[in-house]
């Protein structure tokens, strides 16, 4: 059963029990990360980490919701962006306290404290009733769940028919001279980078990222994934590969639980 949390603004963290399981490995994994994650974010993406989240947020900017999910917000800067181009109240939702909290010292950075709040849950046990949000956002969190397929469904299931589902993800360049130059990077430049530029808990990430996206995307190509959306309960569902391939962004709308 999915019991209910407030709709409420003014920065409020709430943190909702559930299984705990499925996510503390990417608990631990982000432990030390929220104080320096979105300057390391963007140098070791050579800024393309901004020019994903915008490409991915330009959906919810058309179809200007009043309300938006934020998944796996982190420190919120895709929740921060959603406000500044749309106007928009934001539910900040993570199952990291530690980012949440350098997402609560952002939003107070920013003076957005009335346009959004956050909530501690997993994504796959959403704390809210169906169709409570018209629109909903999430980044980097599919790696991380056990079930990809149901996570979705889980996502889908909070989102009002017709509203809008749209996501940003790491990804794996198709053709085979840039795949070969990705893998260099993430296997061997991208530790010793953060390990450099953010110490032992960057490093730790940096040797984490590239195998989980290879293994993530052998598990669930890209058609499986769009194909995934649609059972899911999502519809016209849209892809665009960005960067060479090293960014996905997806997007579509919710057919309603």
């Amino acid at each position: 059963m999915h019991h209910p949390a407030p709709v409420n603004m003014g920065t409020v963290v709430r943190e909702i029990g559930g299984p705990a399981a499925p996510t503390t490995f990417a608990q631990d994994l982000f432990a030390g990360l929220g104080s320096r994650y979105d300057l390391l974010a963007e140098v070791l993406s050579f800024g393309q980490n901004r020019r994903w989240r915008r490409a991915m947020v330009d959906h919810v900017v058309a179809a200007a919701p009043p309300l938006v999910l934020d998944v796996a917000t982190g420190t919120a800067g895709v929740a921060l962006q959603v406000v500044r181009r749309t106007g928009a109240r934001v539910v900040g939702l993570d199952v990291s306290q530690p980012m949440i909290r350098a997402g609560v010292d952002a939003v107070a950075r920013r003076r957005a404290q009335d346009h959004v709040s956050f909530v501690i849950a997993s994504a796959d046990h959403l704390p809210f009733r169906d169709g409570t949000f018209p629109a909903l956002t999430f980044t980097y969190l599919l790696r991380y769940v056990p079930d990809p397929a149901a996570t979705l469904a889980e996502l889908a299931r909070v989102v009002e028919a017709g509203g809008t589902v749209t996501s940003l993800e790491f990804g794996v360049p198709p053709r085979r001279l840039w795949r070969w130059c990705w893998w260099l990077y993430t296997r061997l430049a991208l530790p010793v980078l953060g390990g450099l530029a953010g110490g032992r808990s960057w490093y730790r990430v940096g040797r984490f990222l590239g195998p989980s996206i290879s293994d993530h995307y052998r598990a669930n190509p890209l058609p499986q994934l769009a194909q995934a959306w649609r059972r899911a309960g999502i519809g016209e569902v849209g892809t665009r590969v960005m960067s060479l391939g090293g960014g996905v962004v997806t997007w579509g709308a919710s057919r309603g639980a």
